[in-house]
């Protein structure tokens, strides 16, 4: 699809007010994004596991105004209480959507969000919360078109919540969500994410992931500033094919189980991610010391066990503990026994792969 087929013909059906509320996931990328092109276009493909527990609920009230706007009208509260300072992410995300949602100037908007996970956990909330006020809108949109069509739905969902945030794409299905160009991958695109359309082995379908929150202040460089570090990085090139390289790989890893070679390419990916940040000009560290402890103590756990236990890593300090499902007893105790105290006040989250987002009725 191109992006003039997200501009919608004109409404056929009018809607006075109304209410809808979306449960969206976060997600954590096995094969990482990082560097971005004008609109929120990736420098390169990634997949990500949707998770399950890790999520944002959003509810979207709205009321035509008797005339429409001159500019986009809305209040946004979290957890109950009204929050200003959100409301210029919020802003900017109206005026990118605008040509694709013209309703957008004729109503007033109430939107009220809430987290599953503490909002100052150290888990990045824009994913989720991107994705679940794309969603509501897109549930405006089909009020206002009730012929739109299940799959252009999801798709213009997906490409919505891209441009609030890159990795909201890969929030609105589940299990297996790819984003981003990739000569490997039938129907893959830059413009949306698309759910993984090749055989994936069963061992993979409920995998586990244990967010260990090691640091919960604000990051020193925030992501966006990361992405444009990779303009004029020495080794973007190489990391970009290294990319689709990986992705090629994991095709015959998702097809055969094979959780060996699953392990040292996602650990590779994760690391590879910091490396970009170490490498960058200016050059910068997510990584806390209790994130390079946890890893050697996983290294040091699955050497001695044989578990399948293995690490990634987000945009920041946290640690994300993958295991099968078939091995949860294990390495959940051990989580508890020696990772926990790695963790700011021992904190960590148990998830696993989800399904995807979900309208609350």
């Amino acid at each position: 699809m191109t992006v003039k087929e997200f501009i919608p013909s004109p409404y056929t059906k009018p809607v006075a007010s109304g209410n809808t509320r979306y449960k969206s996931p976060s997600n954590i990328a096995l094969v990482k994004y990082w560097g971005k092109k004008e609109n929120q276009i990736p420098a390169n493909p990634s997949i990500s596991f949707t998770l399950n527990e890790c999520a944002t609920v959003t509810t979207l009230s709205y009321r035509k105004a008797d005339r429409p706007n001159d500019a986009f009208s809305f209040e946004i509260s979290l957890d109950g209480k009204k929050e200003e300072g959100f409301k210029p992410k919020i802003k900017t995300f109206f005026e990118r959507v605008y040509p694709y949602l013209p309703f957008l100037k004729e109503y007033h908007f109430e939107i009220e969000t809430s987290n599953s996970f503490p909002h100052s956990s150290g888990i990045a909330s824009s994913a989720s919360g991107m994705s679940a006020l794309a969603l509501c809108l897109m549930e405006i949109e089909r009020n206002l078109d009730p012929g739109m069509s299940a799959d252009f739905f999801n798709r213009k969902a997906s490409f919505l919540a891209r441009l609030g945030s890159g990795s909201a794409a890969r929030s609105i299905k589940g299990s297996l969500v790819q984003w981003g160009e990739h000569a490997g991958t039938e129907g893959s695109s830059d413009l949306y994410g698309i759910e993984y359309p090749y055989k994936v082995h069963s061992v993979f379908n409920d995998y586990c992931d244990t967010i260990l929150l090691v640091d919960k202040g604000q990051k020193q460089v925030s992501s966006t500033v990361g992405h444009d570090l990779m303009h004029n990085h020495p080794f973007s090139k190489q990391r970009f094919d290294q990319a689709h390289e990986n992705l090629s790989k994991l095709r015959s890893i998702f097809e055969s189980g094979n959780l060996d070679e699953f392990i040292g390419l996602v650990e590779s990916e994760a690391l590879t991610l910091h490396a970009m940040m170490m490498t960058s000009r200016p050059y910068f560290i997510l990584m806390k010391p209790n994130t390079l402890e946890i890893i050697n103590r996983i290294w040091a756990y699955r050497e001695a066990t044989k578990t399948h236990v293995c690490f990634t890593l987000d945009a920041g300090a946290n640690v994300h503990v993958l295991y099968p499902k078939n091995e949860k007893a294990l390495v959940e105790r051990f989580i508890a026994d020696e990772l926990a105290g790695y963790c700011q006040n021992g904190q960590f989250i148990h998830d696993h792969v989800g399904r995807g987002a979900r309208k609350i009725n």
